[in-house]
């Protein structure tokens, strides 16, 4: 061994355990996590009728899996990853649809035949949904600022997963939103007034 291998060895080494073990348990729950949803969204694919959802759930997890392979790599090396995080872009429109229209009531399903894109757009949504609050809450527990940023990078992008689901479901009246009557609406919204701003060392005004 020469006697510059032993010293690249070395920093190889301390590299590779910059980690608390806190934010070991926590990166591989998230990684597992990504994982499971990446499984669970070719379980749907088979299931999915619609072109428009099936597309969804195809770029979501084409996303998902550039996402996993980051995050190892950040998380194995403690380094800067050789892709950095992208920003996911979804194709809905942002118009939501306000109102309750009466429908009939749901219940579980009996066998896999009564799986739907309702259901199946749902079971997308709760993996979006919790994947966020996860990587949210792993984040402001991680020591490695590398893999801190990486996984801290990443909460955006499932929020945009979740409410590009959201809107899918919303337009097929899946996800209906309910609204306040005018009254309690504007009494809501008016119930907070702005303070005067201090011009105080590091608080200036934009």
């Amino acid at each position: 061994m020469n006697n510059n291998t032993q010293p690249n060895m070395m920093a190889n080494q301390a590299m590779n355990k910059n980690h608390g073990g806190h934010e070991l348990f926590d990166a591989h729950e998230v990684i597992s996590g990504i994982i499971s949803m990446l499984d669970q969204y070719q379980m749907y694919d088979q299931h999915i009728k619609d072109p428009i959802l099936k597309d969804i759930n195809h770029r979501q997890a084409a996303f998902a899996t550039q996402m996993y392979n980051t995050i190892v790599d950040s998380f194995s090396t403690g380094q800067d990853p050789k892709v950095p995080t992208q920003q996911y872009k979804m194709n809905q429109d942002n118009n939501v649809i306000y109102g309750i229209k009466p429908g009939a009531p749901k219940k579980p399903n009996q066998s896999v035949n009564d799986l739907s894109d309702q259901g199946l757009s749902a079971y997308m949504l709760g993996n979006t949904k919790s994947l966020a609050m996860l990587l949210a809450m792993t984040a402001l527990e991680m020591t490695n600022p590398v893999l801190r940023r990486v996984i801290a990078d990443s909460v955006p992008n499932f929020i945009e997963m979740s409410y590009e689901i959201f809107l899918y479901q919303n337009k097929h009246g899946y996800y209906q939103v309910p609204q306040l009557k005018d009254q309690d609406m504007t009494a809501m919204l008016q119930s907070y007034t702005q303070v005067p701003q201090q011009n105080t060392p590091g608080n200036m005004p934009h």
